[in-house]
């Protein structure tokens, strides 16, 4: 009697010991309500939404995508309309982002590994016509090699798609450059523009981020404005080059990159949310899965599967196995 019940305490034992070292999905999914994943108009925010969309789906969940602005997305994300968003940039973003946080409930759910810039880009043949770069002041001194039919005696700044929040027409005016700032319809424009420049080796300057493929097929460097300090930049005209301006700094250095999540999905999708939660990407990660569908040629979804297959481990990490 006494050698059954040890037998069975043991059985027990190593019962709960496997039930703590291994994640538990039985009761997933917690709700059939789909989750909603946000989808923005550039590639790598497009294949690693699929990506984790494609992981929730693995372990039993709906998932669907909702294409949106990359600004009004996070009060739709507060009041629930959609759930999800993996890529949110703190240089294009941190308005928005920061509003719907401190003002409407959205959850922050997360930073990335990731170091973030965004910010004006010429390649590198470009050093040899303008001396002194990346300093903005030499820039503005070579601002006419820039010059294009539409803003001569103007330099012109490709910009990026006005969607993404980023208006330089007020940063050329508080810094009092000569240029035009004219935006793009969508990315693949921009890299239709760099690369039709590079291979006349014609001076262009032009809206580029990072983590991004680009730095692996061009070389290049970013334009250094003025370094912002916290929100003095676009809210105190008296600091910074021009007292009677706002805007008259350059985006952070170092910029982070964070998720978003409605606060509802803790408790309608708890194993969801804890994926979501250990989602985390760094630079080479994101700059990969841009690789493989504007290099390599890839549709989102391939590029989805490919990088899912090529970084098991961490998606296992991800899910707690």
């Amino acid at each position: 009697m006494l050698k059954k019940l040890m037998m069975t305490t043991a059985a027990a034992a190593f019962a709960v010991g496997l039930a703590v070292s291994t994640p538990v999905y039985a009761a997933v999914p917690e709700s059939e309500d789909p989750i909603i994943i946000v989808q923005n108009n550039w590639t790598s925010q497009l294949v690693l939404s699929t990506v984790v969309g494609k992981v929730l789906q693995g372990m039993g969940y709906t998932v669907e995508y909702a294409p949106s602005d990359s600004q009004l997305q996070f009060k739709a994300i507060a009041d629930g309309d959609m759930h999800f968003q993996i890529e949110a940039w703190e240089g294009s973003m941190k308005g928005a982002f920061e509003k719907a946080r401190d003002e409407d409930g959205m959850v922050d759910a997360g930073k990335h590994d990731a170091v973030t810039r965004e910010e004006w880009w010429v390649p590198q043949y470009v050093v040899d016509k303008c001396p002194g770069l990346p300093d903005w002041k030499a820039l503005n001194k070579c601002a006419s090699i820039f010059a294009v039919a539409e803003t001569k005696p103007k330099g012109r700044f490709v910009g990026p798609p006005a969607d993404w929040g980023k208006n330089y027409a007020e940063r050329v005016k508080a810094l009092k450059m000569d240029f035009v700032a004219i935006n793009v319809g969508q990315a693949a424009t921009l890299w239709a523009e760099l690369d039709a420049a590079v291979a006349k080796k014609e001076p262009v300057v032009l809206f580029n981020w990072t983590p991004n493929f680009i730095e692996a097929k061009h070389k290049g460097m970013f334009i250094d404005f003025p370094e912002p300090e916290g929100d003095k930049c676009a809210k105190d005209a008296s600091w910074g080059v021009n007292p009677d301006m706002v805007n008259d700094c350059g985006a952070p250095r170092s910029g982070w990159l964070k998720k978003a999540a409605w606060k509802g999905v803790a408790e309608t999708w708890p194993a969801a949310w804890k994926v979501m939660q250990a989602v985390n990407f760094n630079n080479d990660q994101i700059a990969a899965a841009s690789l493989l569908v504007d290099v390599d040629g890839m549709s989102t979804e391939e590029a989805a599967d490919k990088w899912i297959k090529d970084n098991g481990d961490l998606i296992a990490k991800w899910k707690g196995m």
